[in-house]
């Protein structure tokens, strides 16, 4: 029934040997029954392990997970269970990782004894409750991208989109493997939340299941392309009018590695993975580091409108990582000058994951999610935009706590990546850019895949969802408002020293409505770069640019 291709279930495979042989021997040689009882013993356990459907990492490491991965092949285990602390991040604590499981499974997600946090260490957060606390009794949150409060749509826009506040961030099929899109698209469905692909754009498994999609557009232009790589407005149509479809993203950078294209080698391009991308099998599949489409920010503006034209009035918007605050001070100008504006923007944080990225852009290239999201808020309210353009937000996300902070800091919604891999049984062993998951979820490998059940996983990224909003709902009431969008900057506080905390509206320092457009930069990375903007070019006005201090 099954094949034994690896080492993986080399242990299985002796213990099924030793109990055969000694239950044998143990026809001339009494002494060798205790032994034939535990290899048949250890046998059993190994066939349990293959053929249940709970726990993708024994589906894939029959015995060997029993010992807590302290094998070759789950060797970046051995610091998670037995050397880390509960809350060292490396990049996610295993306080953080316990937190998704428990409410995937819906188990017990309570704590006791109190918090294990150092409340008066620098960098400790807390929310400012209520003597008076709300009562909600509805947690599915939501915001409405393409229209107004009200949901009376914007202009071109004729299919206005009413999102989730939490949503399963950008993440490819190739990237993660079939099962584990399949899950997520179930779990987006029955929880209507929205699944973004990722800029590998439309597979069949994302269709399967029918959950409600954000298409990723990135420079190679997967799923809207011409043979030459170059954009196609009649592939784009095919696959954008689908009313699966309910928004479309376009990639500027991503936090991971902001400024940095990609390559998916030929021997690593299927058929599906062509299908999906309008590729050729068995070619290699490059992604440019930036776009062929445009070149300026008016450009930009121009392509976001032809999109959300050819798309039938779907929301059009784009996501970034924020690098040169010029460049994006640049398409806040040309908003300005042209009319135009996208629907939303999503700001994707440094800290955000990947597959695979040079260590150098991992550790030291883009601004981190706070501070991005601080420039794109400000820029916006600035120059009194903010009511035309939603505002997304990812990168480290987790817990209910990580999306009313973001929601604080001025995002309309957040995305997570991560946290639904955890949820789909992830268990952070960094392997994903080598093709041996050892759980299933980011390889393409058809037997590791096979540990990563769909129903299973589908119900566990459902309740990861909901418990989620539920304990958001719990937050906000315990603030004394009534909706997550109620939260401001003014109700977190954060410890600055041993001896002193700020409110987190002081540490962001807000801008006031309109302050751009009058001349009052207010802060010094206004006053430093928004003369430098331009709308013909995303290049400064003036050269050399020292750097910001």
């Amino acid at each position: 029934m099954f094949s034994f291709p690896s080492s993986r279930f080399l242990t299985f495979a002796l213990c099924v040997v030793g109990a055969l042989a000694c239950t044998l021997g143990a026809l001339w040689w009494l002494w060798l029954w205790p032994a034939a009882v535990v290899f048949t013993l250890l046998t059993l356990v190994g066939m349990y392990d293959l053929l249940q459907t709970r726990h993708a990492i024994r589906r894939n490491y029959p015995l060997l997970a029993h010992f807590r991965f302290l094998f070759e092949y789950v060797r970046p285990e051995i610091r998670q269970y037995f050397i880390e602390s509960d809350t060292e991040a490396m990049p996610f604590s295993r306080n953080q990782r316990s937190l998704v499981y428990q409410r995937a499974k819906r188990q017990l997600d309570k704590r006791a004894f109190g918090t294990p946090g150092d409340v008066y260490g620098p960098g400790y957060e807390w929310l400012n409750h209520s003597i008076r606390p709300a009562v909600i009794k509805d947690h599915d949150f939501r915001v409405w991208v393409g229209a107004d409060d009200s949901g009376a749509a914007n202009a071109s826009v004729t299919q206005p989109y009413a999102l989730s506040v939490f949503n399963i961030s950008a993440m490819s099929f190739g990237a993660l493997s079939a099962n584990a899109i399949l899950a997520l698209n179930e779990g987006a469905r029955r929880g209507g939340f929205a699944h973004d692909t990722g800029e590998g754009s439309i597979s069949r498994y994302h269709r399967e299941r029918g959950g409600d999609l954000i298409w990723e557009i990135g420079s190679g232009y997967f799923g809207c392309r011409n043979p030459d790589g170059s954009f196609s407005e009649e592939n784009f149509i095919r696959n954008a009018t689908d009313k699966q479809v309910k928004m479309i993203e376009i990639k500027l950078s991503q936090g991971a590695k902001p400024g940095h294209g990609g390559i998916l080698p030929g021997v690593k391009v299927s058929p599906e993975i062509a299908e999906a991308r309008g590729v050729t099998v068995g070619q290699d599949c490059i992604s440019p580091a930036s776009h062929g489409a445009f070149s300026t920010p008016i450009e930009l503006l121009q392509f976001i409108e032809r999109l959300r034209r050819a798309s039938g009035g779907k929301p059009v918007g784009f996501k970034l990582c924020i690098g040169h605050p010029w460049e994006f001070f640049a398409i806040a100008k040309a908003m300005l000058e042209t009319k135009l504006t996208p629907d939303f923007i999503v700001v994707d944080g440094k800290e955000g994951g990947t597959g695979a990225a040079p260590v150098e852009f991992v550790d030291h290239v883009g601004t981190p999610l706070l501070e991005g999201l601080q420039l794109v808020h400000n820029t916006l309210v600035g120059t009194n935009l903010r009511d035309r353009v939603r505002v997304g937000a990812a990168g480290k996300i987790i817990t209910a706590f990580d999306v009313a902070r973001t929601m604080a800091m001025g995002a309309d919604w957040c995305n997570a990546a991560r946290g639904f891999m955890f949820a789909l049984g992830c268990i952070q062993s960094q392997s994903c850019h080598t093709d041996r998951c050892p759980t299933g979820v980011t390889t393409q490998n058809k037997v590791r895949q096979r540990a990563l059940v769909v129903p299973d996983k589908a119900e566990r990224v459902f309740q990861y969802h909901r418990s989620t909003l539920e304990a958001l709902a719990e937050l906000t009431a315990a603030a004394g408002l009534a909706h997550p969008k109620e939260i401001t900057a003014d109700h977190i506080v954060r410890r600055v020293s041993r001896d002193g905390v700020r409110l987190l509206s002081t540490l962001t320092n807000f801008v006031s409505p309109g302050s751009l457009l009058e001349g009052r930069y207010q802060q010094a990375v206004f006053e430093k770069y928004w003369p430098m903007a331009q709308t013909e070019s995303f290049l400064p006005r003036s050269e050399p640019v020292r750097a910001f201090r």
